[in-house]
């Protein structure tokens, strides 16, 4: 069901369509006797108003309408050129369809843009081949498409969505104001305010999803914000928050009690200076941050969270390793790692709103690999966003080559048994292909339904009116205008049935037509229907269900050696002797596993239950990714962690290592390795063990050892949660713990949140 926005946005559409359509259409076809213009800008408007899904207000569509001029010009001519034989014409659409196909890498404007741009190809691209009609059909198409542009602009203008810069300056707003206690909002209300950064929830036009430096750095700055936003309601669920914040400067440990002295608290401890000093700078750079977005310039001077982190840091290595009664308990070096975590989400957010509000090239942004694309040109990210795709394991590259596929299928077999008006069969395709076969034969059934109601109705009125040009030129705006509203409102069904009509009464003023015009409608819709069944059948007839299942057990498989790479990084001997473990393969499978999935948000079940926590794999992914690189920068130690605690850490890293690999084999279907290290020892109770495995031989507790095992136990219980709902690969229910253990939910570094 339809909101009433979007009822008022079709009636308003379907204005401006019959519009722009009827100003070329009527005035070349009867003002200047030119049937050939007539038919392009009649096309035009269809294709790029009603075909096509650009999103935006008014002036963005018109934007992006005036943008796609030129290729639609340059498609136009193509088209015309290669009609001279089938064969040329079936090559030249195989690579046409791919091509606008893939442009949905680029954005959700091109991508909207594409199916318009895919029709005027086909337009010119059929018999007869008459090339010295180009310019005819070139002024045309021009003409329709700027004129649709000023009926988005001056017309029942769409307005403008709220901008994603906006939603994020709320989103930081809220967070800051959390942090420094201004609000108490409950865990679900923290959520929910991260939740409306989904890139689902945002108008289409609006969504950062563009190769850019600008648009990656805002899409970045949304992934932390919801990312910190989620570590807020974690902190908020245990409570760690409101201790953070009652601390008072006498530095009583109010939430050692609370803990049942976890950690052999003392009491009397003293004050949490390093907190308290912490909280306030970034609950402040929280609101400066989002007042920079809302005036559109990045905050001026150095990125001050950096030196912030790293005073928190030196103070807290000061207190541990000072006299022992300023030593803090484990009680409150834990609630300090979260804090720590807290503050990194916040520098990510603070950096990569500059480069979103920037959008120039920078210096070299530590770590260098999550903020890779501030240092890359423009050419050279495109072509990092086009290389990144160009595989099988791409939803992108599955939807471009399928629909290219059908495409030319349909202009083989169009051309070859010399279809009348046959690209109406490469419309049919292009209108109903869907991402899997399951939608594709539930959108081809209403379609054929409709199609021959619609036929039926089309040859009776060629029948009642015969040849009486006026009487269909007094039809035709009136059925486009009805068929533009009703078609979009009322389903696929009565789209294609108002359809025909519409196309029945334009080629009746055309040429000389006789009821065997729907007939020949019939006969094209059913061809290209057809076609489009076969090539949903035979590639990737699933859709996004197989793989995203694909996807995810790669991205769990760079995950383990993540695990591992950082701990053998941070217990190296000497310290810093071993580098910190390659992320960019883990990246590259991560982009592939979130575009898979969002696809696969975007399908319909099929009456298959999803038992598996996708997105549970997604915040685990994101935080072993976020934890390799900080870890590593702000927990690097200058003398050699004790070795029993080295060992336990390690052993915990290969525990989680496997339990990934576990994962994996489970997201492939594949029956997995039995878990080795479940006899030999336990390892939840290593992840929610005393205090004094994160301390030196004098029981001295150490902040580094602390922040890598709440890292640990975090990711311990994530995964937990991830193969809880992961269903078994022998049919049965599915499984509910792992190796890693069952430990609560940790708010360790990389927090939480995709």
């Amino acid at each position: 069901m339809k909101s009433a926005a979007q009822r008022t946005e079709i009636l308003h559409r379907s204005v401006r369509v019959t519009l722009a359509a009827s100003a070329g259409f009527y005035p070349f076809l009867y003002g200047l006797q030119a049937p050939v213009p007539a038919l392009y800008a009649l096309f035009a408007p269809i294709a790029l108003g009603l075909l096509s899904s650009i999103p935006g207000s008014g002036r963005q569509r018109a934007e992006v309408m005036l943008k796609a001029l030129p290729v639609g010009l340059v498609l136009v001519a193509l088209g015309t050129v290669l009609a001279v034989a089938t064969w040329a014409a079936v090559l030249g659409m195989l690579v046409v369809g791919f091509l606008l196909a893939f442009a949905a890498i680029a954005g959700p404007r091109p991508a909207g843009a594409a199916p318009g741009l895919q029709l005027f190809y086909i337009l010119a691209c059929f018999p007869p081949y008459e090339p010295q009609t180009l310019w005819l059909r070139l002024a045309g198409l021009a003409f329709g498409v700027v004129v649709l542009a000023l009926c988005e602009l001056f017309l029942l203008p769409q307005p403008p969505g709220p901008a994603y810069r906006t939603t994020l300056a709320e989103a930081l707003v809220t967070a800051g104001d959390t942090v420094a206690g201004r609000t108490r909002l409950s865990p679900e209300a923290l959520r929910a305010a991260g939740a409306r950064l989904r890139l689902s929830e945002t108008p289409p036009a609006e969504r950062p999803a563009g190769p850019g430096r600008a648009v990656r750095g805002l899409s970045q700055a949304g992934s932390a914000t919801r990312r910190l936003l989620e570590q807020l309601a974690h902190l908020t669920e245990t409570g760690e928050l409101r201790e953070l914040l009652q601390d008072d400067v006498h530095g009583s440990d109010r939430g050692s009690d609370r803990n049942g002295g976890r950690g052999g608290e003392r009491g009397g401890a003293p004050p949490d200076t390093a907190s308290r000093s912490l909280l306030p700078r970034v609950a402040s750079l929280c609101h400066e941050t989002a007042a920079a977005l809302r005036e559109g310039r990045p905050v001026p001077g150095p990125q001050r969270m950096d030196q912030v982190i790293d005073g928190f840091q030196q103070m807290r290595v000061r207190q541990a390793t000072g006299p022992a009664a300023e030593v803090p308990p484990v009680s409150v070096l834990r609630r300090q790692a979260a804090l720590l975590a807290v503050a990194e989400s916040v520098r990510i957010v603070e950096i990569s709103v500059r480069v979103g509000l920037d959008g120039r090239r920078t210096p070299p942004i530590e770590p260098r690999e999550l903020f890779w694309y501030t240092e890359a040109s423009t050419p050279h990210l495109w072509l990092r966003r086009i290389i990144g795709n160009m595989t099988l394991r791409s939803v992108q590259f599955q939807n471009a080559l399928r629909i290219a596929l059908a495409l030319s299928a349909a202009r083989l077999v169009a051309g070859s048994l010399d279809l009348a008006h046959g690209f109406w069969v490469l419309l049919a395709v292009l209108t109903l292909s869907r991402t899997t076969v399951g939608a594709t034969w539930a959108a081809i059934r209403q379609a054929v339904a409709g199609t021959l109601v619609g036929a039926v109705m089309a040859g009776t009125l060629l029948i009642g009116l015969g040849r009486h040009a006026e009487a269909y030129a007094a039809i035709l705006a009136p059925a486009m205008l009805i068929a533009f509203a009703l078609g979009p409102l009322l389903g696929i069904a009565w789209a294609q049935g108002l359809f025909t009509l519409v196309v029945a009464s334009a080629f009746a003023q055309i040429a000389p037509v006789s009821w065997r015009l729907a007939e020949e409608r019939i006969v094209d819709v059913v061809t290209g229907s057809a076609i489009g069944l076969l090539c949903a059948m035979l590639a990737w007839p699933a859709g996004a269900r197989r793989e995203v299942r694909r996807t995810m057990a790669g991205l769990l498989r760079e995950c383990g050696p993540l695990i591992q790479g950082t701990v053998a990084t941070l217990t190296a001997v000497p310290p810093g002797s071993a580098a910190p473990p390659p992320t960019f393969p883990a990246l590259h499978r991560l982009r592939l596993a979130e575009s898979a999935y969002a696809q696969f948000r975007s399908e319909p079940a099929g009456g298959v239950p999803v038992r598996a926590d996708w997105q549970a794999v997604l915040i685990a992914a994101n935080q072993i990714l976020l934890g390799a690189h900080w870890l590593p920068r702000v927990d690097l130690p200058t003398s050699a962690l004790p070795q029993d605690a080295a060992d336990r850490a390690r052993g915990d890293a290969r525990a989680l290592a496997e339990t990934t690999d576990r994962l994996a084999a489970l997201c492939a279907g594949d029956r997995p390795q039995p878990d080795r290290t479940q006899p030999d020892r336990t390892q939840p109770d290593r992840t929610r063990s005393a205090p004094s495995q994160a301390a030196q031989p004098d029981g001295t507790p150490l902040p580094a050892l602390v922040d890598l095992e709440e890292w640990l136990r975090s990711l311990s219980a994530q995964l937990t949660r991830v193969e809880a709902r992961m269903p078994d690969p022998a049919g049965r229910a599915p499984r509910g713990t792992t190796a890693a253990g069952t430990a609560g939910s940790g708010s360790g570094p990389g927090g939480h949140g995709s």
